[in-house]
């Protein structure tokens, strides 16, 4: 949770003050995010946003048609009677489950100071001295919660991660300090697999060979089972794209606690990606180097010495998915003040594997006129429609932004000013956007103060 460069004051005005929805045209290769996806409606959005659409809670405003739902906030007692809702509500995926059930795993990104930390569950537990886990939600197909509990405790950081194809939850800790720092009592950045309908299957293992480090998010190629990973790094040289080559691909739960190797990718002649400015450019033959200590038991991995050659470094990576036949990664801003070698106001980065061939899709910032209206990317996700639904990251009033295939930029919600508890922020912001496995409801969370809603509506 970082605060990205500013965009232009008008762009924001906008948003903030008028509430109507933004046309911003996207250029270049923009439509390959999109590969293998629905086909999108070609909209400018679902319209200006309403103030609170029912009037009553005064968190969110919609689009007309559309409504919300808050499923959980923090520090009200959960379900399971393990404790209250924990602080710092961020990644999140939605797994289906039997009878039409869906499992909502939500990550929290707790520090060592967190105000309310995970509960520690025995057997579910990985570090008692840290704070941050998963817990999850059981809801039915009409969004009401059934049950609520710990999914995993005793991790540090969990800022984002990704689905399976057999329907679990890679979470990761963004996070590397080690046995000794901050009352810890293990070494943590590892990435941890949370099953959301019986997370005692699961536990609280640390799937190790796929590194440790300042882990943001994964995704998984359905059919190799690789897992790519994003490192988001707060200090140069910052962070690596990873990808972990398993040693039992797709093998269902538990599969990658079996081990595989590690490698960074390499973009020759290409130091830093932020240098990167145009879209539609293409570098073939991408090199992936093994790691030599995944564990980083002396040296952080991405200060590791990869050859004469060196690595390719970026700032800010953080959200990452799959689509159609190839990976997208997104650096969500790049700052010379720094040490990043250019400035940028966000990418999205897509990388072939058949083809071994990284492309920049799309470049934000005022100097390009492909902007978000408020600050740069963070998590995103695939829509129902067809775009992307994008959580802005920044200052100022928050929005999950949506993207048609067109390339054209709306709001889809905005948060209302201290998501309705004095004395928090201005603003809380968006977090974890996802869908549910029939497209009918978007989930997304506010960070803080932690709420988790379900926002139903006109879906296309």
């Amino acid at each position: 949770m970082s605060t990205a460069p500013r965009s232009t004051a008008t762009r924001r005005q906008v948003l903030a003050g008028s509430g109507a929805a933004a046309a911003v045209a996207f250029t270049g290769a923009f439509s390959e995010l999109f590969a293998g996806t629905a086909a999108a409606r070609g909209h400018h959005g679902y319209g200006p946003l309403v103030p609170d659409p029912d009037g009553l809670l005064d968190l969110l405003d919609l689009p007309k048609g559309f409504r919300y739902r808050v499923l959980s906030r923090e520090g009200e007692p959960m379900r399971s009677g393990e404790g209250p809702v924990p602080s710092n509500h961020d990644g999140m995926a939605a797994l289906r489950g039997r009878n039409g059930r869906i499992h909502l795993v939500r990550n929290h990104e707790n520090r060592h100071y967190a105000e309310i930390g995970v509960p520690a569950v025995e057997g579910l537990t990985y570090d008692p001295a840290a704070k941050g886990g998963c817990t999850s939600l059981e809801l039915d197909g009409r969004n009401k919660v059934l049950g609520e509990r710990v999914a995993i405790a005793g991790t540090a950081v969990n800022c984002a991660g990704g689905p399976t194809p057999w329907r679990t939850w890679l979470t990761c800790e963004e996070n590397e300090d080690k046995a000794g720092t901050n009352g810890y009592t293990k070494d943590h950045g590892f990435i941890f697999e949370v099953d959301g309908a019986d997370p005692r299957r699961t536990g609280a293992v640390p799937l190790t060979a796929m590194g440790r480090f300042q882990h943001e998010a994964i995704a998984v190629d359905p059919k190799s089972g690789i897992v790519y990973e994003t490192e988001d790094a707060f200090d140069r040289p910052f962070g690596l794209f990873y990808r972990f080559l398993p040693e039992k691909p797709l093998g269902g739960t538990g599969s990658l606690r079996a081990g595989g190797e590690l490698e960074a990718m390499r973009v020759p002649g290409v130091p830093d990606l932020s240098v990167v400015q145009e879209t539609g450019t293409s570098f073939d033959r991408i090199e992936w180097v093994p790691v030599p200590d995944p564990l980083a038991a002396g040296t952080p991995v991405r200060l590791q010495d990869f050859g004469p050659r060196g690595i390719t470094h970026a700032q800010k990576l953080e959200g990452c998915y799959w689509g159609g036949s190839s990976v997208y990664f997104v650096s969500s801003f790049a700052r010379r003040d720094d040490g990043s070698a250019a400035d940028h106001y966000g990418q999205v980065w897509r990388y072939e594997p058949r083809k071994r061939r990284l492309t920049l899709v799309v470049v934000f910032g005022p100097d390009t006129d492909i902007q978000l209206p408020g600050e740069s990317p963070d998590n995103i996700c695939l829509a129902s429609d067809g775009g992307l639904m994008v959580c802005e990251d920044g200052g100022g009033a928050q929005h999950v932004l949506g993207v048609t295939r067109r390339g054209e930029v709306y709001a889809m919600a905005r948060g209302r000013q201290n998501i309705g508890t004095p004395g928090e922020p201005e603003w809380g912001e968006f977090a974890g956007v996802t869908f549910s496995p029939d497209g009918s409801t978007m989930y997304v969370n506010c960070y803080r103060p932690g709420t988790t809603f379900a926002v139903t509506g006109p879906w296309c």
